[in-house]
C-alpha cells in the first residue's frame, strides 16, 4: 500500500467512524444511504490497496501454507513441527541411518571423506609453481584451460599440470621453469 493509498483509506475510515458515533434511532434515511455509500467509498479503496491473496491460515510465518484443520493456527508445518518435538519428548530424538541399527568399531562409509580426484593447473612464476586457475575435476577441461593461457597475451615462462588424488603427480610440463633473481642486476 503506497502512501496515498494509505491515507485515503484512513479519510474514509474515519469518516466512517464519525457516522458510527452520529447514528441514533432516529436517523433519517437519507443520512444513512450517505453512510452506505461511505461504506462503498472505504470498501472499494481497501481492494485497490490489497495486493496479495487472503492468508490460508493464522500462522504469521506461513500465512498461505497448507491448512491443518486441527491445528489451533491452521498451518500445517508448524503443526508437523510440534509434534516433531512432542514425539521426541515422548519417545527421545529419532535415530536414522545405518548407525541407528548396530555401531562399527570402524565406523561407516559415510564418516569418512570421500577421496577426490582433482587437476591442478600451475604457472612458473620465476621462483615457484603457483596456481594460475581453479582446481578442475576433469583432465581435459584443465588441459584445454592450459593450452588457453599458454596463447594469451602475458603467457607465463612455463607451465605444468598436477594430478591430486591421495598424493600429488606432475603429469605434463610446459616450457622450461629457470630460477629467476628477484633482485635488478643479480644483487649487486
Amino acid at each position: 500500500m503506497n502512501h496515498a493509498q494509505l491515507t485515503a483509506l484512513g479519510r474514509a475510515l474515519r469518516l466512517l467512524g464519525e457516522h458510527g458515533e452520529a447514528l441514533s434511532a432516529d436517523t433519517p434515511d437519507a443520512k444513512l444511504h450517505e453512510v452506505k455509500a461511505d461504506l462503498k467509498r472505504a470498501l472499494e479503496l481497501l481492494d485497490e490497496s490489497v495486493t496479495s491473496a487472503a492468508p490460508s491460515t493464522r500462522c504469521a510465518e506461513h500465512p498461505n501454507g497448507p491448512v491443518d484443520e486441527n491445528a489451533p493456527d491452521l498451518c500445517l508445518l508448524c503443526e508437523t513441527r510440534r509434534r516433531a518435538a512432542r514425539r521426541a519428548s515422548i519417545n527421545g530424538p529419532a535415530q536414522t541411518g545405518p548407525s541407528a541399527t548396530a555401531p562399527s568399531r570402524y565406523g561407516v562409509r559415510d564418516d569418512r571423506p570421500q577421496p577426490q580426484q582433482r587437476w591442478l593447473p600451475e604457472l612458473w612464476n620465476g621462483q615457484e609453481w603457483q596456481l594460475c586457475g581453479t582446481p578442475r575435476r576433469d583432465r581435459r577441461e584443465a588441459e584445454l584451460y592450459l593450452a588457453a593461457a599458454r596463447r594469451g597475451p602475458r603467457a607465463a615462462m612455463a607451465y605444468r599440470l598436477v594430478h591430486e588424488f591421495t598424493d600429488y603427480e606432475v603429469l605434463r610440463v610446459w616450457g622450461t621453469p629457470v630460477k629467476v633473481d628477484i633482485e635488478p642486476l643479480g644483487n649487486l
